[in-house]
Order: C-alpha cells, then structure tokens, then sequence
C-alpha cells in the first residue's frame, strides 16, 4: 500500500497569522524600547556615522538664546536609541538645559549639574514646579567635585534609582567661549592640558554613577590655537577610554546651520584659512562609549 506524500508547507492564512504573531511580539534589548521585531518603522533613527540636520529645533520648549547649547536631535537620537521611558539621564554639563527639555519631552527623566548658579536658576523656569520634583532636577556644583558627585547620589536615591541609565557630556570646547568667570569652569583653564585633566575629572564621576553596559555621549569639536588643531575629541575620547569605557562609535555632526552669526563673516574666514594654512571646522563629534 503507497501512502500519499504529507503536504507540510502550511496554508496562506496560516503563514499571514504566523508573520501577524511576530510583529505584535516585542523584542528590544536591556537599554531601549526599539521593538527589533518591527525595525523597519524606525527609519527616523539614525545608525550611521555622518549626522545632517538642517537647521536647529526651536519647538518643544527648546530655545537658541544661549550661545553653546547642542541641538535638541541630538538628544532625541540618543535618548530613542539608548534609554527606556522613565530612565534616568545625567547631563553634567547641563547648561541650558537641552538635556532635561527632551528628556520631559520623551518621557524619561534627568539630573543635570551646571555649575553658574544664575543659569541654573534660570534654566530651572523653564519647567514647571510638578516637573522639578518628579522629572528634572538641577544640581548647582562644580561636576569634577566629591560633592557634585554626592548630590547627585543623593537625587538619585530620592528617584528610586542607584545609578543613572544615560550619561551627557557636552563640556566647553576648551577656551573658545569664556562661560563664567569661575576657575572651576573648564573654559578658563590657563591651558589646554588642564582642560583635560579636569574634563578628566568630570567623565570619571560620570563613570561611576552610570550603570554597567548603559550607554554615555560625548559632544565635543576640536580647536584651533597657536596655528596648529587642538584635537579635543580624541584627547577626551582617550581619557574616558583610560577610566574603562569602551568605544562604540564616532559620529562626525555638520555644524552647519547650526551655528549663530558665521555667516557674515564667512569671507573672512575663508580668506584667513588660505593665508594661514588651515581649515574652517564644519562639524562636531558625537562619540557614543558603553560603560564595561
């Protein structure tokens, strides 16, 4: 007796249920939402190294009235890419407060240490009393500090969390915008070594209040002084690499668009780097470490 073959391929309606089953499944990993199983709706995410944007976000609560400030999809990278909602972001060089804007903004929530007291204060009004005690807190020290370190410690407690889940390092770019009148400030160190040193001191904090495996950002372009490039990005790269991050990647940002008044004096500028040899930077560096 010849039995007949079993025919094992499973009707259409059954493959359509089967690829129905693995869409609605939810796949991500420990640091974000991503659903992996349906990747391709996050077209609007980037995953490669060259990073255009038009022109600077000026909505959603974000303003451009202090010169320094990184622009906020910058931030909205990141916080999709490497956080969970409710995860906690530190921004140790919290400034005008980007940082906690996208942070409410996504739902996640943020520390940030600025060491001006007066901006400080003034970035603080641009949240709502509710916010500051749920979401963002602000922190007025000096971020290389034992005591910014504490603070920060203690806030955290206060949130329900050991350790924060994202780290946001956007220091000065050495001397090239004086910030305060404050020695601490990284903007008035008497040289560019100190500046790393001291930058130094920041990442190293920054270390040991990131959880393991979660992820941290450097923001950071490079300096022009005694007619040679001051490589801040490497230089700072290299010293979070010595304090136990691991490299990710190097994102290379157009700061094109970005910037404010360049444009009226873009001839002139263009006339010194053919009389002096050098080049005009148009891009920053987004550097993405993983803690070990």
């Amino acid at each position: 007796m010849i039995r007949a073959k079993s025919n094992t391929k499973l009707k259409p309606s059954k493959k359509a249920d089967l690829q129905i089953v693995k869409k609605n499944t939810v796949k991500t990993t420990k640091y974000s939402d991503i659903n992996l199983n349906d990747w391709k709706s996050y077209g609007h995410i980037k995953t490669d190294t060259l990073w255009e944007f038009p022109s600077r976000l000026k909505d959603g609560g974000h303003s451009n009235e202090y010169h320094g400030n990184y622009i906020p999809q910058i931030a909205q990278q990141l916080y999709e890419r490497f956080t969970k909602k409710g995860d906690i972001v530190l921004d140790l060089f919290f400034g005008s407060g980007t940082s906690g804007i996208e942070a409410v903004n996504m739902d996640r929530r943020c520390i940030g240490v600025e060491l001006k007291d007066d901006l400080a204060e003034k970035v603080s009004e641009k949240f709502s009393p509710k916010q500051l005690v749920t979401d963002v807190n602000i922190i007025c020290a000096d971020s290389a500090s034992e005591i910014a370190k504490e603070k920060v410690k203690a806030r955290l407690e206060i949130m329900g969390e050991k350790q924060a889940q994202f780290l946001v390092l956007h220091p000065p770019y050495d001397d090239i915008i004086k910030f305060s009148d404050k020695k601490e400030d990284l903007s008035n160190c008497s040289s560019t070594d100190e500046f790393y040193d001291l930058f130094e001191q920041v990442a190293k904090n920054g270390y040991d209040l990131l959880e393991k495996e979660r992820f941290a950002a450097l923001i950071i372009g490079d300096s022009y002084k005694n007619s040679e490039v001051q490589p801040l990005g490497f230089e700072c790269m290299a010293r979070m690499l010595k304090l136990g991050f691991k490299l990710k990647g190097i994102i290379v940002k157009d700061i094109q668009g970005n910037e404010r008044a360049k444009g009226k004096t873009a001839n002139l500028w263009r006339y010194r780097a053919l009389a002096g040899g050098f080049f005009i930077f148009k891009h920053e560096y987004v550097m993405i470490f993983q803690k070990k």
